[in-house]
């Protein structure tokens, strides 16, 4: 991540912690800074990830996992059949559409969090197969596999871009830089 996360108030960790996650973030909207809707969906990799794909996954994942920390049903149900389309934009599907959705998710995500009385606050997860039975976790976890989550695909994003075009992670917080 070639930004630096600042840390304005040290006994904030919520604020530290969002901060960290919306760096993340901006990781993944820069790698699709000017780049139109069909290299959004290119895949130049051996890798079946497109970063339109990216997106859609992180604000996907983001989303439920609010849900889930509010014990609210996912906002998408995935199965293993349809879990390949997390992955992807399909039909009716823009970059600028999920960026729009991802707007409100990280202001629902930022209120909610600002909003509890404590980040030690645990909640179920549900029963899958991935997760070990009857477990509860803290939204001090939750933010941190948020950031991780979002971080890794940040990861992936910038491979595919410079894959691409050859535009680097730098060189995109430069064209970010010129265009705010």
């Amino acid at each position: 991540m070639p930004t630096l996360v600042t840390e304005p108030d040290v006994s904030d960790e919520r604020g530290t912690l969002l901060a960290f996650l919306e760096a993340q973030r901006g990781g993944i909207r820069r790698a699709l800074l000017g780049l139109t809707e069909e290299q959004a969906r290119q895949k130049p990799s051996a890798s079946e990830l497109s970063l339109g794909g990216l997106l859609k996954h992180v604000v996907e994942v983001e989303h439920n996992w609010l849900r889930m920390a509010q014990q609210l049903p996912p906002e998408v149900q995935r199965d293993e059949s349809s879990w390949p389309d997390s992955f992807r934009l399909v039909e009716g599907e823009t970059v600028a559409g999920r960026l729009a959705h991802w707007e409100k998710v990280q202001a629902e995500v930022e209120e909610y969090i600002r909003g509890l009385p404590s980040l030690e606050q645990t909640f179920p997860l549900p029963e899958r197969p991935w997760f070990p039975p009857q477990t509860r976790v803290s939204m001090r976890w939750m933010l941190l596999h948020l950031i991780e989550e979002t971080a890794r695909h940040a990861g992936h994003a910038d491979v595919i871009r410079e894959s691409l075009d050859g535009k680097t992670a730098f060189e995109l917080v430069d064209q970010e830089r010129a265009t705010a």
